[in-house]
């Protein structure tokens, strides 16, 4: 395909030129301390490139919710010292009370990190004052934060229109990925959705029973449609009232020549704790006082031979309650069948969402995909078919 959108590539020589890049370091604290460094870790390629062509980096992020009030609690300061661990390389802290000058005194290669963008009122809003204000301090602009395209705001739209706009490595690695998944993928296709509710996947099941070949439904959501089906669940989470929407997407799928993978196996149990006793029965043996959670072993494996057919894979949410055992076994399985066949060049598998992340990470398969996307809401409205703004901005 050909790209829409200029990378680092297309910037010519940026030695000594300003250059604002928004990253998200939206990071996870405990204690003080940042939890995890994911984020922080996915900007790295981007900021050091740019820093050692001789820019002066200035990194754009929000923290928190702070809603245009400034509060010490979701400064930016705090992950300054993680960054510059992660970096490797000293990061110069902004705050926004004589930010011009501070950034008059970066040399070249520098790199700072410009206080909360949140903490503008007008940023949220996508405020033309705001845009102007995060301008007047670049030359250029990067955005190489995917997981908050599907906002409008000032930092990761407004600017995009304002400075000569291209995307980092990471926003290129993960359209790229994305690309390859849906955009123009190789088919077969299979897609594994799966969560607790259908109500919040509505708009991806519809967008992919004309995308893909085969729509794999797992966790609370292949209740509902089981119940369609006239499958009685038991005590099993389910959205009755959503069993018609199930059946049109059924429909929907069988006219697009899309085929949909219900569970015909699955493991209940009377109890939602870890390990209690549970039964591996067939759908229709369901007791009034058990609840399905997790795929079966038979209708497991033959959704690994399902996978063995495609070329193309994209994967978000879990098959069953996988945070508690033993409900995670099919996820770690299909995972682990989806990671094999990617290293034998068989699949390309992008996976994306935070408990998809956080599914494969427990399978030992989260760096044998061909993409794990950290995004949650923006993977989510682009397995939507939704037109993200802070991607859409860069393709001019």
């Amino acid at each position: 395909m050909a790209r829409t959108f200029k990378t680092l590539d297309d910037m010519g020589d940026i030695t000594g030129k300003r250059v604002l890049v928004r990253e998200d370091l939206n990071v996870p604290m405990a204690d003080g301390k940042v939890s995890d460094d994911t984020r922080l870790r996915a900007a790295i390629q981007t900021v050091a490139e740019l820093a050692d062509k001789g820019a002066k980096v200035l990194v754009l992020a929000h923290f928190g919710r702070p809603k245009g009030v400034p509060s010490a609690g979701l400064s930016l300061a705090q992950v300054v010292k993680p960054f510059e661990q992660v970096l490797g390389r000293p990061v110069r802290y902004i705050d926004w009370e004589g930010d011009a000058a501070a950034v008059a005194t970066l040399n070249d290669g520098d790199i700072a990190l410009l206080e909360n963008t949140r903490f503008f009122g007008g940023e949220e809003k996508n405020d033309p004052a705001v845009i102007d204000r995060f301008a007047a301090l670049g030359d250029f602009y990067v955005n190489d934060a995917f997981s908050a395209a599907h906002r409008a705001h000032a930092s990761t739209e407004g600017l995009a229109h304002k400075l000569p706009a291209f995307a980092g490595r990471q926003m290129e690695a993960e359209l790229d990925a994305l690309d390859k998944a849906l955009g123009n993928p190789e088919h077969p296709v299979a897609a594994v959705v799966g969560g607790a509710k259908v109500s919040t996947k509505l708009d991806v099941l519809k967008h992919l029973v004309a995308k893909v070949d085969h729509l794999i439904i797992g966790g609370g959501m292949a209740n509902t449609f089981l119940a369609a089906r006239g499958v009685d669940v038991g005590k099993s989470l389910c959205e009755h009232d959503l069993t018609g929407t199930a059946e049109e997407i059924m429909d929907a799928a069988d006219a697009a020549g899309c085929t949909v993978h219900l569970p015909y196996d699955v493991v209940v149990a009377k109890e939602f704790r870890a390990n209690p006793p549970v039964r591996t029965v067939n759908v229709h043996e369901v007791a009034a006082d058990e609840m399905i959670l997790d795929v079966g072993p038979a209708a497991t494996e033959a959704l690994a031979d399902v996978l063995k057919t495609c070329k193309t894979l994209v994967w978000n949410g879990p098959l069953g309650a996988f945070e508690i055992p033993p409900f995670d076994a099919a996820t770690v399985s299909l995972a682990r069948t989806a990671a094999a066949l990617t290293k034998e060049g068989q699949l390309v598998s992008v996976a994306g969402g935070g408990d998809t992340v956080a599914a494969l990470n427990q399978a030992g398969v989260g760096g044998e995909f061909s993409f794990v996307s950290t995004a949650g809401g923006a993977f989510l409205e682009w397995m939507e078919g939704k037109e993200l703004p802070g991607v859409a901005a860069l393709a001019r």
